[in-house]
């Protein structure tokens, strides 16, 4: 097994002359601060963004180890944003969720389901890059790695959601609001196949997109 450095042509410039980087940077930063000053839960936000602290933390760590496509940083860019909207309120209490609930007559708010939907469908793809180009695993791995890491990492999540709901709320009503159930038994199940049926998408579209630029060097 070898190890590539990036799939990124531009790799040898650094970040401060790349500037769709920086405005991803500089937006995200911006957006973070904004979220973290206008949350009525402090305390819900800071445990909502420790998970998100540590992907930036990583990916600025390992940014001139392996440099991801424009791509795949603007799918990050994007879920880093749908989630730290998230965090900025409780999930049962999300704005656009409650507007969505009240306009098509929802039982609960979703937006909870747009967030686990979007780690499968946004991050598969980065997932999949580091597999195929920084591993250069077989063709097989390169899209059962990144499936198999979605559905794995959906779980852990549940697992330390609940961990941390029953630790730090001791299992209270603001421990289940944390956990975001809304009375649904079955919502850890729910958010799992989501992330999974999001990561089957974004997997499929890249295996459409493979074949396309196959069929045009071809041609």
């Amino acid at each position: 097994m070898t190890i590539s450095m990036s799939v990124d042509p531009d790799k040898k410039l650094p970040f401060l002359r790349r500037p769709l980087h920086m405005a991803y940077a500089a937006l995200f930063a911006t957006f973070w601060a904004y979220s973290g000053f206008t949350t009525p839960d402090l305390s819900n936000w800071l445990l909502e963004n420790v998970l998100t602290l540590s992907l930036v933390i990583v990916l600025a760590a390992f940014y001139n180890i392996f440099r991801f496509s424009d791509t795949s940083y603007t799918l990050i860019f994007l879920f880093l944003l749908l989630h730290v909207y998230g965090s900025q309120y409780q999930y049962p209490e999300n704005p656009f969720g409650e507007w969505l609930k009240e306009h098509n007559g929802h039982a609960r708010n979703h937006y909870d389901r747009f967030v686990h939907f979007g780690f499968g469908l946004l991050l598969t793809f980065p997932m999949h890059e580091v597999s195929a180009y920084g591993f250069r695993l077989n063709r097989m791995l390169n899209y059962l790695l990144p499936f198999l890491l979605v559905l794995s990492l959906s779980a852990l999540y549940e697992i330390l959601e609940w961990a941390v709901a029953d630790l730090v709320y001791a299992g209270n009503e603001q421990g289940m609001a944390f956990l975001g159930m809304q009375g649904d038994i079955w919502d850890a199940q729910k958010d799992m196949a989501l992330a999974t049926l999001g990561a089957a998408i974004a997997l499929g579209l890249a295996l459409l997109l493979h074949r396309h630029k196959k069929q045009r060097a071809v041609n």
